[in-house]
């Protein structure tokens, strides 16, 4: 059984070489976000001769205000990946002025990846989904990741009719709140994240290679199968949904 990670940021790890060689050997598809298009180089190089890992191309909510002018970087690089990320807003205890900044620069990112189309975007939205979904819109061309959502259930909904997915993970399966959303989310559209290394387990870092502890925490969750086996089929499914397009292209840039 093949597993994925669509939000894992390698270029933050301390050896992202060594862990990069890991995941061929545990032949993980992982998509490796960054977090601003300066960044991008250092991933795409250590990916280059990876089959199970692709350098996504980002600008996180968190650094959009101060790096703004990284957006003409970002339109440069845009044609290198079919994988954006991590982009998004988050308005967790930001100055209006602050927020407002991410805005401009979400637009702008979300109107570059319009233009190019079947781009696979993970989009950061806390405390913010509303803005995000606006921000999208009913039309947009790409895929859609939602990535650590926390947010009200009562915007789920309107993701799921967009057929947009939600990658999941550990902390999310270990809190009240994580649980209610994740009940929320039907199974074919659930991806699986680790964010490592933001996220840990018993003081060790998320790595891709450790989908499958995410997975098990899962299935204690939906009660609705009969074997594990069974859950990571349906996820791997969506995963392989997800990377679908007019021409059925595999796990590529």
């Amino acid at each position: 059984m093949r597993y994925h990670d669509t939000h894992f940021h390698l270029d933050l790890m301390s050896e992202p070489e060594k862990v990069a060689n890991e995941i061929e050997r545990q032949q993980v598809y992982t998509i490796a976000v960054t977090n601003s298009p300066s960044v991008f180089f250092f991933t795409e190089r250590v990916t280059s001769n990876k089959k199970f890992i692709r350098a996504a191309l980002g600008l996180h909510p968190e650094l959009a205000a101060e790096r703004h002018k990284e957006i003409a970087k970002f339109s440069e690089l845009i044609d290198k990946t079919r994988y954006i990320g991590e982009i998004g807003l988050d308005n967790n205890n930001k100055s209006p002025s602050d927020y407002q900044k991410q805005k401009k620069v979400f637009e702008k990112l979300i109107s570059v990846c319009a233009d190019k189309g079947d781009k696979i975007l993970t989009i950061h939205s806390r405390r913010a989904v509303k803005d995000v979904l606006a921000i999208l819109g009913d039309e947009f061309p790409g895929k859609v990741i939602l990535h650590w959502y926390s947010d009200p259930l009562r915007h789920i909904d309107v993701a799921i009719d967009r057929g947009y997915y939600f990658s999941i993970n550990y902390p999310m399966l270990q809190s009240k709140n994580g649980k209610k959303i994740i009940d929320s989310i039907p199974l074919e559209r659930i991806l699986i994240e680790t964010d490592g290394p933001f996220t840990k387990n018993e003081n060790q870092e998320f790595v891709p290679s450790m989908v499958p502890i995410i997975l098990e925490n899962l299935f204690s969750l939906k009660r609705e199968f009969k074997s594990l086996d069974s859950l990571k089929k349906t996820i791997h499914r969506n995963f392989e949904n997800l990377l679908k397009t007019t021409y059925n292209r595999p796990f590529k840039n």
